[in-house]
């Protein structure tokens, strides 16, 4: 195998494959494990007084070293090498050299539009954004003595819905706003919101 062909090679190959990553992203279809362009997963936490669950902040989390920036550089190193091998009349040392600089010249264009377009709002996901306790939610189905109930809250901004039943055993009306106190099983143990400010305004006047 020659050098022009060497370069055809790792030009269609990274081509094919950036094509095949931006269609599957496109239209969703499915990939090997690895090769696939990073996703957005904005999170964003939600507080409300002492209840409120607080997030971390963090950048994009991108690497330099992903699939797309990989398949990047295939491409360019190729085809710049293709075209220079091609002519006959430059060394394959100048040659050697011109395809990797292009390649890190395309492999870099296209870390910078992943980190600075797509994935500029994504951050670094906490254990503080899925954390059950502290979260304010609204009742949906009513919670009946000692019974199981309904509640919908949001996290990580999601909506979500589980399982809710009274801390205390109480029944708790639909349409009440409560704070999770502990999540078991599945199961969100709830108390009336206005019960966990009025028990933190008298311990926070008391100390």
């Amino acid at each position: 195998m020659t050098w022009p062909d060497v370069y055809l090679v790792c030009f269609v190959v990274g081509f094919a494959l950036s094509l095949f990553a931006f269609l599957s992203g496109a239209f969703d279809w499915p990939m090997p494990h690895g090769f696939h362009l990073p996703h957005h997963f904005p999170h964003a936490g939600a507080g409300h007084g002492a209840a409120g669950a607080h997030a971390g902040h963090g950048g994009s989390g991108v690497s330099p070293f992903n699939f797309a920036s990989a398949m990047a550089f295939l491409a360019w190193f190729g085809g710049v090498g293709y075209l220079l091998s091609s002519r006959g009349n430059v060394s394959r040392l100048a040659v050697l050299a011109a395809a990797v600089g292009a390649g890190l010249l395309g492999a870099l264009l296209v870390f910078g539009f992943l980190a600075k377009v797509l994935l500029r709002n994504e951050r670094e996901l906490e254990a503080a954004d899925f954390r059950m306790e502290g979260v304010l939610g609204r009742v949906t189905m009513p919670i009946r003595e000692a019974g199981t109930g309904e509640v919908v809250y949001s996290q990580g901004g999601t909506r979500r819905s589980c399982g809710a039943r009274s801390d205390n055993g109480a029944p708790i009306a639909r349409g009440a706003e409560v704070v999770v106190t502990r999540y078991e099983a599945g199961i969100a143990y709830v108390r009336l919101w206005e019960e966990f400010a009025r028990e933190e305004e008298n311990e926070g006047g008391s100390s």
